[in-house]
């Protein structure tokens, strides 16, 4: 059976976004600098860019597809993604509120999962054949795939950057043991792998 991985950029205090997130600014203030690695030491961090969109279906927060807030979203928007999203394979978005598939290019589907968290790993792990299930986030949808028991594998990517607010990874998480297998990085970010101890 193929595994479910995470891989997460955060902040040395924890958090995933900064504080205030809005249509404008989706990460939060000073959110974006998280994600500067990717941006400025691109060839440095290849493989773990090449990690992040390896897995064969994705799964994650409708504020990660269209956020922030819980209100639905109008019908004409298409995620922060743009026209050809990075992630080219099934995408299962968890939500309250139905909608009907949404094919992008590149082969990015965003599939709209209504009935929880086990159903949406079902439906990408079908989706996904022998590949890996990746968690693409938010921080809650994270935080729920870690608490029941259901990921295999956290890759987190920490910036040397203190957010001070904003949204926090392991908040109620509980009793999770993690161990290190790998750890990476330059002056712009640590990559540490856990395996999920069961």
């Amino acid at each position: 059976m193929s595994r479910v991985t995470c891989d997460l950029t955060i902040s040395l205090d924890g958090f995933l976004a900064g504080p205030n997130q809005s249509t404008a600014e989706p990460l939060g203030e000073n959110g974006e600098l998280l994600h500067r690695w990717q941006f400025e030491e691109p060839e440095a961090h290849a493989a773990a860019i090449e990690g992040i969109l390896a897995a064969g279906a994705f799964i994650m927060g409708r504020n990660m597809f269209a956020g922030p807030g819980p209100a639905p979203w109008d019908e004409d928007w298409r995620g922060w993604w743009g026209e050809e999203p990075p992630y080219h394979a099934p995408v299962f978005v968890l939500t309250h509120h139905p909608r009907e598939p949404l094919e992008l290019q590149g082969g990015t589907t965003f599939n709209f999962v209504t009935d929880g968290i086990e159903s949406a790993l079902a439906q990408a792990r079908e989706a996904a054949g022998s590949k890996d299930v990746a968690i693409a986030g938010g921080a809650k949808t994270a935080r729920q795939y870690l608490s029941a028991g259901l990921m295999d594998e956290l890759r987190l990517h920490i910036s040397p950057l203190i957010l001070g607010a904003g949204e926090r990874l392991l908040d109620g998480v509980g009793n999770v043991t993690l161990e290190p297998t790998e750890v990476s990085g330059t002056g712009l970010v640590t990559h540490v792998r856990y395996r999920v101890v069961r």
